[in-house]
């Protein structure tokens, strides 16, 4: 058998124009694990209530984070390949869930290069049907449609494996050292409903306040019970004092309830609560993108500081630091090693 190595990230816009983020957004809100309605209902509210606007005001924050080089998420996730393929001697490729690099494009690509034992690396930490999910099972189709001799492996979840939150604390570690008020872990949201569906019990999931924290076989796919180990686990090894951080989860769509508390209200409130200076972390994304660098970075920015906010600093995701590469070689380093 020859082996080789898939990272799957999320996506982007090929380019910040609004016919790119219009194509962006129809793929991503019409996959049935982000907007889990039945086909009809998505299709009349991403063609008739969201399309015909908001393609222009995505494409005004992706030109404001665009670089010369093209997308951060992208341009980030191909150094990553590059820099984790020199250290490995299996082929790394990458591919996005949505656009381009497509995943038949890159199952071909493996397949080409006599790869039929594949370990695939979602670049999610955490289990959520809207992104790892969908991720996982996305090449798993691709693969039986292509290269149906292809065996797939797939990495769980990491969000509280030691070599994830090491990178995590040793990428924070500069800005822990400077004076701070608060410490704000900011994690994407998703719509409480996807919990629900989740929940292979059908019962635990938000079912009371302590649901996260009481044993259960539903945590293994809870993304909310996971966060918190993530936090948990990096207050610990960082040595965050007790009291001195909050959660909260970001980028709701829609009306329906999501995740809470929200981050844009929590940023909207926290001067209000004697916090001038603050970090935010967003466990939730490996590479820096949209949702971080625009969200939180600029518009969660301007909303701490125009609350009474002093200072505002946004710590960078893992990119392309030396102990996430060191996190990826170690898995498939495990990968190899196994007959």
């Amino acid at each position: 058998m020859s082996k080789g190595v898939l990272l799957v990230n999320l996506g982007s816009p090929d380019s910040p124009s609004v016919p790119d983020v219009r194509r962006y957004l129809r793929e991503f809100l019409m996959d049935g694990r982000v907007l889990d309605v039945n086909w009809l209902l998505r299709f009349c509210i991403v063609h008739f209530a969201i399309l015909p606007s908001r393609p222009k005001h995505s494409a005004e924050a992706y030109h404001a984070i665009w670089t010369p080089a093209g997308s951060p998420l992208v341009v980030t996730s191909r150094n990553v390949q590059a820099k984790l393929q020199g250290r490995v001697s299996v082929p790394v490729e990458l591919a996005m869930r949505y656009q381009n690099p497509s995943i038949p494009d890159v199952v071909r690509s493996l397949a080409r290069k006599g790869a039929d034992e594949v370990l695939l690396i979602a670049l999610f930490p955490h289990y959520a049907m809207s992104s790892f999910e969908t991720a996982v099972e996305r090449v798993k189709e691709v693969a039986r449609a292509l290269a149906p001799q292809m065996r797939l492996q797939v990495q769980a979840p990491y969000f509280d494996e030691p070599g994830y939150i090491g990178a995590l604390a040793g990428s924070a570690a500069e800005y822990l050292q400077r004076p701070y008020d608060h410490l704000l872990f900011s994690f994407h949201g998703v719509p409480e409903r996807h919990l629900r569906k989740s929940d292979p019990t059908g019962r635990h999931c938000l079912s009371g306040p302590n649901c996260c924290t009481t044993p259960s076989p539903a945590q293994a796919t809870c993304y909310r019970a996971q966060c918190f180990r993530t936090v948990a686990a990096f207050v610990k090894q960082a040595g965050v004092p007790e009291g001195k951080y909050s959660i909260a989860f970001q980028s709701r769509l829609g009306r329906d309830p999501w995740l809470k508390p929200y981050a844009d209200q929590e940023l909207a409130r926290l001067p209000g609560r004697g916090v001038k200076k603050l970090l935010v972390i967003c466990p939730a994304f490996v590479s820096d993108c949209l949702e971080t660098i625009e969200e939180i970075g600029m518009r969660g920015r301007e909303t701490f500081l125009g609350a009474g906010g002093t200072d505002f600093a946004l710590i960078p995701c893992l990119n392309e630091h030396p102990l996430w590469l060191e996190a990826l070689e170690k898995m498939v380093g495990r990968f190899t090693a196994a007959a």
